[in-house]
């Protein structure tokens, strides 16, 4: 049986953290977390502590400050293949991401090296985000698809799962963005080695607890991050044609 590690980022995440495990543990028995903790003030890094105690499905690891959305998936990564992960599924904390979609992932993975959970690939299938927030995503997904040439319909998407023989080849010390722009890169990178990518409907529902993590950084970085993609490719198929 494939071992498949839900990897789930965490900053002041204690309201939602515990429920949000037993409902990904239900899932699949294949199934095991593994908790990125920033260092949380809010104590949410020892509660995933003492939550792995009592369940040997359950991981932890501990990271000293706030490092960032894609330095905390990389550390993840790397932990989970450590700990002998076939599969590697990214999942956010706060339950916008629902866990019943987790065997569906499972079943589509086992003919495709990246399963994405898609809001945009039946039209948009999101709840209880504000127009502008909407408006940013979509309009984000447009200009990546527009400059990258990429088809995947959700490009910023946090809900995936990867074949560790695919992460493997990305190698993971290229990847240095973060937020938005990390998903957009792995999901380029993914498509660039010839991955077989496929795109799964999901419906996203804004946070049920806490605050939002999105900053004007996290977008700037993103709009920057489509060209760097676009002209490195072009780039590197000029050396290689020369």
């Amino acid at each position: 049986m494939c071992k498949a590690f839900v990897v789930i980022p965490t900053y002041n995440e204690q309201d939602n953290l515990q429920r949000l495990i037993e409902q990904v543990l239900l899932q699949d028995a294949s199934l095991q977390v593994l908790v990125v903790d920033d260092n949380s003030p809010d104590g949410t890094g020892q509660l995933a502590e003492e939550l792995s105690r009592s369940n040997d499905r359950i991981n932890v690891l501990h990271r000293p400050a706030k490092l960032g959305l894609g330095s905390a998936y990389r550390d993840g990564f790397r932990r989970a293949m450590e700990l002998g992960a076939d599969l590697l599924i990214e999942m956010d904390a706060d339950f916008s991401h629902d866990p019943s979609v987790l065997p569906l992932f499972l079943e589509q993975i086992k003919t495709h090296d990246l399963v994405i959970g898609s809001r945009y690939l039946n039209g948009i299938s999101v709840v209880n985000w504000p127009l502008r927030r909407l408006m940013l995503s979509y309009g984000a997904n447009w200009y990546t698809r527009l400059i990258t040439g990429l088809t995947i319909m959700d490009c910023t998407s946090g809900f995936k799962c990867f074949r560790r023989s695919l992460i493997e080849s990305i190698d993971l010390d290229r990847i240095r963005s973060d937020g938005y722009s990390f998903q957009i890169e792995m999901h380029f990178r993914s498509a660039e080695l010839g991955a077989k990518i496929c795109e799964v409907p999901i419906i996203f529902i804004d946070r049920r607890a806490g605050q939002s993590k999105m900053s004007k950084r996290i977008v700037r970085e993103a709009v920057l991050m489509v060209w760097k993609l676009k002209l490195g490719s072009l780039f590197g198929h000029r050396r290689q044609k020369t």
